[in-house]
């Protein structure tokens, strides 16, 4: 028999100095949105479980929490992912004729951990253009998403970009089953050229060739160059690899110290996004800290389909990523009901300083907030100085 203290795997509790540290990057990355023009959204945690998984696929469906609603005896959903609530939010809500820009930040919950050493209860920060189908939401989106990460203090930021387009266009007018396709984006990502021929053996010659092509195109920048002269010439194709180097020398100029890279063979998400996507990745992680792109069809299932780009990252992934910051400086003051003692607590309190009142018996405590001044009766007045 477990113990009753004893947390499910991959839950854990948050003890105060790392909460204090989650809670000063969550309230970062709100203010810069909201210096970007982003409108805060809270959505619920649960959802009827048909509008929570509407149009977002199998994958997502398999990480969600599922749950009887006893007041009315359908079948909730805990949200695994915030987007498509945004979603639903910008096209029923608010739906705004033009530009939306929302921003969240809240507790998602998944059935299975990511990695070996994720949360099951990660806290996903997003952010969200829908209405401008143009890559300057993209530019905007990827300004916000690094500035964000530069903000919270992360070293050796890497920006990794990709595009769904080229490969729909080397498999455009070619009949393929869901099966099928899984298993080419499955060898694409894997760089597995057997695993690739068989799972594309009855495409055409000029697609299979490209797909192959695709296992050798990843790395700096000039991959680009590569890939236009050994691509096929599809408008489609061509338009996507244009609208990366744009997004690449925007990035080049914009944030100079960080590495960029592209991989073309790399289709996360694929069944989501519907354009341009990145990763992001940072020293001390091996797996992407924040992920985003374009997914146009993200708001078809609500009625309706307008152009939509955006990112979210795990708030406590890059918490864990930085040193945990000292809790800052507090002052002590001695307990008593003295009304004057009470007045300084509170001006000082007012001017945003933190001060640990310490209860009697307890003199020797307080060291949580590693108080560096302390309030003292000098002269008949109460005054702060350094300990």
């Amino acid at each position: 028999m477990s113990s009753a203290w004893l947390l499910p795997e991959h839950i854990s509790d948050v003890l105060p100095a790392q909460a204090r540290h989650i809670e000063e990057l969550r309230r970062g990355l709100i203010d810069g949105a909201r210096r970007c023009g982003y409108e805060l959204v809270i959505p619920p945690l649960l959802e009827h479980l048909e509008s929570l998984l509407s149009g977002t696929g199998h994958a997502l469906d398999l990480q969600t929490f599922k749950l009887a609603d006893q007041l009315s005896g359908r079948t909730l959903g805990v949200r695994a992912d915030t987007t498509p609530q945004v979603a639903r939010i910008d096209a029923h809500l608010l739906n705004r004729v033009g530009l939306a820009r929302l921003c969240y930040c809240g507790p998602v919950l998944h059935t299975r951990p990511a990695g070996l050493s994720a949360s099951r209860e990660p806290l996903q920060f997003g952010a969200e253009i829908y209405g401008h189908g143009g890559i300057e939401a993209e530019l905007e989106i990827i300004d916000l998403a690094l500035d964000g990460l530069a903000s919270a203090g992360l070293d050796g930021i890497a920006l990794d970009l990709g595009d769904t387009r080229i490969v729909r266009s080397l498999l455009a007018g070619i009949p393929v089953d869901a099966a099928s396709l899984s298993e080419v984006v499955a060898a694409l990502a894997a760089k597995d050229p057997a695993a690739l021929r068989e799972a594309s053996s009855g495409f055409p010659d000029e697609a299979r060739a490209g797909l192959q092509q695709l296992l050798g195109l990843y790395g700096a920048v000039d991959v680009l160059q590569a890939a236009e002269k050994q691509l096929p010439a599809r408008a489609p194709l061509q338009r996507a690899l244009a609208d990366l180097r744009q997004l690449a020398e925007h990035v080049a100029r914009v944030h100079p110290t960080v590495q960029l890279g592209v991989d073309l063979a790399d289709l996360g998400g694929y069944s989501y996004y519907s354009g341009s996507r990145f990763a992001v990745y940072a020293a001390g992680s091996s797996d992407a800290v924040l992920r985003g792109g374009r997914y146009d069809e993200v708001g078809a299932v609500f009625g309706r389909n307008r152009p939509a780009v955006g990112f979210s990252l795990d708030v406590k992934l890059i918490a864990s990523l930085l040193p945990t910051r000292r809790g800052g400086a507090a002052i002590r003051a001695p307990w008593s009901d003295d009304p004057s003692l009470r007045a300084a607590v509170r001006r000082l309190r007012e001017k945003g300083d933190a001060v640990v009142c310490i209860l009697p018996g307890h003199e020797h405590e307080g060291e949580e907030f590693e108080c560096d001044r302390e309030l003292v009766a000098i002269d008949g007045q109460w005054l702060v100085r350094s300990l």
